[in-house]
């Protein structure tokens, strides 16, 4: 990986990243939005994919989740059968999508040891419960990488929020 673009993303982070694989996505200029990060590191299971680094968008999500917006997201999940199914399904496919990355015997190595579950019943971010929102950042993180409903949920949110400034 280029050095510069490692310095950004340590800069964005605050800290040296943690079984940094690749930059995922990248803004307009090349500068990193997104890391892809190990499902496996020091030997133990890291359940969370996707990290958004983008400083603005880091900013928003921490608005827009300080205003509230994960329980207003939750409210409309909970009594639309359609929209948790949805996300039920982003979670399912977030867990095959981290297992293509990982290699047979980080697999058989978790098996063995006893914490595939770790990986294998946690989706986005490391939600074991589908039926839950969480941490928006980890959600638009994997939104940037694979559209997903609480991505496209925030994006609608952030879309009528300028409409509604305008």
């Amino acid at each position: 990986m280029d050095e510069n673009l490692l310095k950004i993303v340590e800069e964005r982070l605050g800290r040296p990243p943690r079984g940094l694989r690749e930059i995922a996505v990248v803004d307009s200029a090349g500068l990193p939005m997104v890391i892809r990060v190990a499902s496996l590191v020091d030997e133990k299971p890291f359940p969370t994919l996707y990290w958004l680094i983008d400083p603005t968008l880091c900013l928003r999500i921490d608005r827009a989740e300080a205003a509230g917006l994960i329980a207003d997201l939750q409210r409309r999940i909970d009594v639309d059968p359609a929209l948790l199914e949805s996300m039920r399904n982003d979670h399912k496919a977030h867990i095959a999508l981290r297992e293509s990355f990982l290699m047979p015997e980080d697999i058989h190595q978790l098996r063995s040891r006893g914490l595939w579950p770790a990986l294998a019943e946690r989706g986005i971010g490391g939600i074991a419960d589908f039926s839950r929102v969480r941490c928006l950042h980890t959600w638009y993180a994997s939104h940037l990488v694979v559209a997903n409903t609480v991505g496209r949920l925030l994006d609608d949110y952030w879309a009528m929020s300028a409409q509604e400034n305008q």
